[in-house]
C-alpha cells in the first residue's frame, strides 16, 4: 500500500515540476534533467514512472482535465436546476481549462504543438467524458419538462463541440490574457446553446 502511495506522490512531484518549469522556459527547454531537478529527485526515478518528457507533457495536460472532470461533476451533483447546472458545466469546462494555460501562455502553442499526435488521441477521450457527464444533466432536465431535444448523447457531444471554440488551443497567447472576455464569450455560448434546448 505504501508503495503505491508512494508511486502516486512521486508522479504528482514530477507533474507539479513540470508544470512550474513548463510555464517559466517552454516546452523546449525544459528537460527531463530540470524536471527530475526541480522535482528533487533523481533522473531515473522519472523513468520509473514516465517514458520521456512527451509523456510527461501529456500526463500533465491529462491531469488538468481530470480536474475539468472532477468540477462538472461536483456542478452536476449540485442542487441547482438543471439549466444553471449546463450552464455552469458549460462554462467550467472552458474556465477551468483557461485558468491553467493562462500561466503557460507563452509556451501553449509550442507544448501543443510538441505533443499534438498524442494529445489528438487523448483529446476525443477527455471530451467524450465530459460529453457523457453534459448527458445526465440534459436527461435529467428533460423528464422535468425543461430540455426539449433527441439523443442525449448526441446533444452532449454538440454541445462539448460548440464550447470547443474557445478552449485554451484554440486561442492567441493575447486572449488567454483576458480572462473575463472568455468567461463572458462562454457565457453568451452557454445561452445561445441552452435557449435551443428549452421545452416551450
Amino acid at each position: 500500500m505504501r508503495t503505491d502511495v508512494a508511486r502516486v506522490d512521486a508522479r504528482d512531484s514530477i507533474l507539479d515540476a513540470a508544470e512550474r518549469l513548463l510555464g517559466l522556459y517552454g516546452y523546449k527547454k525544459t528537460t527531463v534533467d530540470d524536471i527530475a531537478q526541480e522535482a528533487g529527485i533523481g533522473k531515473g526515478t522519472i523513468y520509473l514512472h514516465f517514458s520521456g518528457k512527451d509523456e510527461i507533457a501529456i500526463s500533465w495536460i491529462d491531469r488538468v482535465n481530470q480536474r475539468v472532470r472532477a468540477r462538472l461533476e461536483e456542478i452536476a451533483d449540485s442542487a441547482d436546476g438543471p439549466i444553471a447546472r449546463l450552464r455552469d458545466m458549460l462554462i467550467a469546462r472552458v474556465m477551468v481549462r483557461f485558468d491553467y494555460a493562462r500561466n503557460h501562455e507563452k509556451s501553449i502553442d509550442e507544448l501543443l504543438a510538441a505533443v499534438r499526435p498524442q494529445l489528438l488521441d487523448c483529446r476525443q477521450r477527455w471530451h467524450e467524458a465530459e460529453a457523457q457527464l453534459l448527458a445526465g444533466v440534459l436527461r435529467g432536465g428533460r423528464s422535468e419538462g425543461v430540455f426539449r431535444f433527441e439523443g442525449d448523447l448526441a446533444t452532449a457531444r454538440a454541445l462539448v463541440l460548440a464550447t470547443n471554440s474557445i478552449l485554451p488551443y484554440s486561442l492567441s497567447p493575447r486572449q488567454l490574457g483576458e480572462r473575463e472576455e472568455i468567461e463572458n464569450a462562454a457565457g453568451q455560448i452557454a445561452d445561445l446553446l441552452l435557449n435551443g434546448l428549452l421545452a416551450r
